[in-house]
């Protein structure tokens, strides 16, 4: 197919708008439990000490990449979200209203899948979904970036992601309401034998352990990526693995299936 304006990249570029979220500490803390903070952990869940997970900043961003596909850009039925990354620019207020923008990035051909990324540009992050379009590629497009490839050695650090039965029925409370999060019958329909846990819920659950892993703490992150490889059940547990130290370390998360999340990278203030 030739690349032509009826492609994928007519979406190249295109503004997606801005928008002002509002939350409270209530919703700081609803959010930090919901990644598997505890109640000991104070300044994550005591509003008079709390520090804001920087991740939260990915549920207030998520109606950028639903607003890309409500505009038919994709199919959101058959879509899967790829890879994300975050940097952060400052530390989230703990309530308060935030401005976003947000646009397309690039829009890459895989072959057989489209793959666009959608950025969210705010004071405080800029936060980037890839967005995985079965169908939608061989329109002769770039391909782009190749995933990273696998750290050689053996891992500095390796520890333990215990996720929780009833995780993804907290998580879902914080914005993304899927029903395959939550309905056995959706995840039946996906292929799935049971609801599975949000990717975002995995990646921004994982800083928890990696921080600690490398003497640091989650709501110092200031860079995140990683790509989804596969689904978390809640109550699963994973090993956590890291290549670095907290000024930077590559990260891969495995369960007894296989890789769930790989090529991550992750650093701290």
């Amino acid at each position: 197919m030739t690349e032509t304006t009826s492609t994928p990249t007519r979406w190249r570029g295109l503004d997606l708008g801005t928008r002002v979220v509002g939350y409270d500490e209530r919703d700081a803390v609803l959010y930090a439990l919901a990644v598997g903070a505890r109640a000991t952990d104070l300044d994550l869940v005591f509003e008079d000490r709390l520090r804001v997970l920087p991740t939260f900043a990915l549920t207030l961003a998520q109606w950028a990449p639903d607003a890309l596909g409500a505009l038919g850009a994709f199919d959101t039925k058959t879509a899967l979200h790829g890879s994300q990354s975050l940097d952060v620019l400052a530390p989230l207020p703990r309530s308060g209203e935030i401005s976003m923008s947000a646009r397309v990035g690039e829009v890459w051909d895989k072959g057989r899948a489209a793959v666009f990324e959608v950025v969210v540009e705010s004071d405080y992050f800029v936060a980037t979904w890839s967005l995985f379009a079965p169908g939608a590629g061989g329109f002769g497009g770039d391909r782009g970036p190749s995933a990273p490839s696998a750290p050689e050695g053996d891992p500095t650090v390796v520890g333990t992601l215990t996720t929780d039965p009833d995780q993804a029925a907290l998580y879902r409370l914080t914005g993304d309401r899927h029903h395959i999060h939550i309905d056995p019958d959706a995840a039946a329909r996906i292929g799935q034998p049971r609801p599975i846990l949000h990717g975002l819920c995995t990646l921004a659950a994982t800083t928890l352990p990696l921080a600690d892993l490398l003497g640091a703490h989650p709501a110092d992150l200031k860079t995140l990526s990683g790509r989804f490889a596969a689904p978390v059940f809640p109550g699963d547990t994973a090993q956590v693995r890291a290549w670095g130290d907290a000024t930077g370390a590559r990260f891969d998360v495995t369960t007894d299936g296989g890789a769930v999340l790989n090529g991550g990278h992750a650093s701290f203030a």
